[in-house]
């Protein structure tokens, strides 16, 4: 992404700004136990500045004469850059990442309280780094203590990341097309897994192809932890172990997401672990389709977050109605909440840099419109347990099926739609390679 990108923020963000206020924010801190792992930096961080190292400050003063972005980092050392790598350098910081100012990390105690005693208003994410929430409750007390001598110490704050949640939330071009590249990546790392899959394979052997994919394509890390869930692990939501053997006849379910410079794709599918659905996994994937298509046909401008996960609702707890699964009337089903006992999490969430996005669902309480430029995930899904009181031909099959959305001008876009979501697609794949 280019620098202008990130410049463009800045800016938006001081228009935002109060007279007389100031933006602090720290990059993400380095932990040393990590350090054989790629460094990931702040989410906020990373979107105001574009700057990927840690020991790093971001300071944003509106009107100040020397210019209005100041970033805080570490110092060029050759001894150090050969053990782990280049740093950008107070010259890096101006030429590469457009501060307008640049100060050694080492100075921030000596230098923030200067910048800081004619501030009114501090913008700040409160409750993230508390080692850094300490350096800012100091300076702060510093100022107050001079107060007698003309200093003004802030005395008011806002929350910072609320502001940036509301930013981020409405994703730019630029921003879309990252998207598009990270939803391409995954989409081939699921093809990947699928024409690998049999039966008498572990868990971990797909994942394995799953992020051979990803780092083959630059992801230097999944967005989130893999889940490769066989049989009944399908039934179990957040199922990471992924060390069990893939059973002939039985479903797989793979819920993965790449991240690629910064932003986030999520995906899942559900597949025949020998290439082919008996009736019954057929049966419950095509009403798990059906309630996707539903939801993602309530997926356009002017539409209420809600909207799209009551359509899933629906079709859902009628489908089990037909199956003998549920007993009763739809509407008071719905009321009850009986689908919760076979689907039991929201129809998707928003996404982004963070594959669970920044971004209120609600808006003084009320189920908030989408808009052009909002990203999000539809995932409806069917986890029915072994149980007595359930058909035995029905028990532990799960199924999620999920896709990337961009809500555009005239509805949507879905950025993983060149993943086989049918039981057509999905069998001429795995068959047919």
């Amino acid at each position: 992404m280019i620098m202008g990108e990130f410049k463009q923020r800045r800016q938006k963000l001081i228009g935002m700004m109060n007279e007389g206020s100031m933006a602090i924010l720290p990059a993400a801190p380095e932990n040393p136990r990590d350090l054989h792992y790629p460094y990931h930096q702040d989410s906020h961080f990373y979107y105001l500045t574009g700057f990927p190292e840690p020991e790093a400050l971001a300071v944003i003063v509106p009107h100040r004469e020397q210019g209005q972005y100041i970033l805080f980092c570490r110092e060029k050392d050759k001894e150090k850059e050969t053990w782990n790598g280049k740093r950008a350098g107070l010259e890096g910081a101006c030429e590469t990442y457009n501060a307008d100012d640049a100060f050694p990390i080492t100075q921030i105690d000596d230098i923030m309280p200067g910048i800081m005693e004619s501030c009114s208003c501090l913008y700040y994410p409160m409750g993230y780094y508390q080692a850094f929430d300490e350096k800012i409750t100091g300076w702060i007390n510093q100022l107050r203590y001079r107060a007698g001598k003309g200093v003004v110490a802030p005395h008011k704050m806002v929350y910072l990341d609320f502001v940036l949640e509301e930013m981020r939330l409405r994703k730019t071009e630029a921003e879309v097309e990252e998207l598009r590249a990270s939803a391409k990546i995954i989409i081939n790392a699921h093809k990947r897994a699928m024409r690998f899959c049999k039966p008498g394979l572990y868990e971990y052997e797909l994942e394995a192809e799953i992020v051979h994919e990803l780092l083959r394509n630059g992801c230097r890390s999944a967005a989130f932890p893999t889940i490769v869930a066989g049989g009944k692990n399908a039934c179990t939501l957040h199922y990471i172990e992924n060390n069990e053997v893939l059973n002939d006849g039985e479903l797989v379910l793979i819920d993965a997401g790449a991240e690629l410079n910064h932003y986030a794709s999520d995906v899942s599918r559900t597949f025949p672990i020998n290439g082919r659905f008996t009736r019954q996994q057929k049966t419950i994937y095509e009403l798990v389709l059906k309630a996707q298509r539903a939801a993602l046909n309530q997926i356009y401008p002017g539409k209420k977050w809600n909207e799209p996960y009551q359509a899933a609702i629906k079709v859902i707890t009628q489908g089990l109605i037909e199956l003998g699964i549920l007993v009763g009337k739809m509407d008071k089903l719905i009321e009850e909440e009986a689908y919760k006992r076979f689907y039991m999490h929201r129809v998707g969430h928003w996404l982004g840099m963070d594959v669970h996005d920044g971004g209120n669902y609600k808006v003084d309480d009320v189920w908030r419109d989408l808009e052009p430029g909002m990203v999000m995930t539809v995932e409806p899904g069917i986890y029915i347990p072994a149980a007595i009181d359930i058909p035995e031909e029905w028990w532990n099959i799960g199924i999620r099926i999920e896709d990337d959305v961009l809500i555009t001008e005239g509805g949507h876009e879905v950025l993983t739609a060149d993943l086989p979501n049918t039981v057509a697609e999905i069998e001429a794949l795995m068959v047919n390679g």
